[in-house]
């Protein structure tokens, strides 16, 4: 139903309102993005780059909506600043493979840092109830105004695990490996020992849990824990059924693999079973090769044992 004039006026100046409000509570207004030299537009590219091991231009003009001189320009600067290298492609000698650098990466690790900080601050002047409340409707805001994202990826929310979401995550795998796959027990008490030492051992620097939510309830999670300075072990992938199809097994992968680069892990490595068909074809798609299996008889039945590796920097 077409709304009277006045109605529709008075609630485009309640968004220009909170436009104004939102964007000088974050700070975009100033000179430089978080301290930095870099403008907004420009955190923005360095923030794409750094979740993927090589894009190209084009690809960054489409997944950002920029016009292809004003990202050739910005590109342009960034290789003179030594934040990218620049290579034309094996495969098509058209297109330009852009790499960060070591000091791109520290770079945007400086920036993402001060973000995260500051993002926390704000949150932790709200009491936890309203944190909640806060994100649950950003994620609102997002649907109504038609966020797209890769096969719905906007329709949940990505966020740090808290007191509570890793019993969820024992549990839950308990549950859902016994219908679909008919593990025993035994797989249970495995999940919890994996998780109990996560958490006896957490690292807040090198470490992290996302926990997927859509409507408010827990539907997804992942681990990214430490193996050693050079190498980090993805563990405890895990997709409620009815939130299948999203996208959001590919996306907890892809924050691992971003994470995993951003700190300066290696490797990142994983053991799955050859039943789990579905996230096998996830890790092969982000890019992880099989290293080696072995057959072996646990939680109650005939398996084989896959381990998976994936480079993230050269030696």
């Amino acid at each position: 139903m077409e709304l009277p004039n006045s109605e529709l006026e008075e609630r485009v100046r309640a968004v220009r309102r909170f436009n104004r409000f939102y964007t000088r509570k974050i700070g975009v207004l100033k000179d430089g993005l978080l301290g930095s030299p870099l403008s907004l537009t420009e955190g923005r590219v360095l923030y794409e780059l750094a979740q993927r091991e090589r894009s190209t231009a084009s690809e960054l003009a489409q997944e950002l909506g920029l016009d292809s001189g004003y990202l050739s320009r910005m590109l342009k600067s960034f290789a003179a600043k030594g934040v990218v290298t620049k290579d034309a492609s094996k495969s098509d000698g058209r297109q330009i493979i852009l790499t960060l650098t070591d000091r791109g990466r520290q770079m945007f690790a400086t920036i993402d840092a001060r973000s995260r900080d500051e993002i926390a601050a704000l949150l932790g002047a709200l009491p936890g109830s309203h944190q909640a409340q806060l994100v649950a409707a950003l994620e609102r805001v997002e649907r109504l105004l038609g966020a797209r994202g890769e096969e719905g990826e906007r329709s949940y929310l990505l966020r740090p695990h808290q007191p509570g979401d890793i019993g969820w995550i024992v549990h839950r795998h308990g549950v859902l490996y016994a219908e679909e796959y008919g593990l025993d027990t035994t797989f249970e008490a495995l999940v919890a020992r994996v998780a109990a030492g996560f958490i006896e051992n957490f690292d807040a620097r090198r470490e992290r849990c996302w926990i997927a939510e859509r409507d408010g309830e827990i539907v997804g999670s992942v681990l990214l824990v430490k193996e050693s300075e050079e190498i980090a072990k993805l563990r405890l992938l895990f997709v409620e059924q009815k939130a299948r199809g999203l996208g959001i097994g590919r996306r907890l992968v892809r924050e691992c693999i971003g994470f995993a680069r951003r700190v300066g892990y290696r490797n990142l490595t994983l053991w799955t079973n050859d039943v789990l068909v579905s996230a096998r074809r996830i890790y092969e798609a982000a890019g992880f090769h099989l290293v080696r299996e072995e057959p072996h008889h646990s939680f109650g039945r005939d398996l084989v044992g896959q381990y998976w590796e994936l480079p993230l920097r050269p030696h």
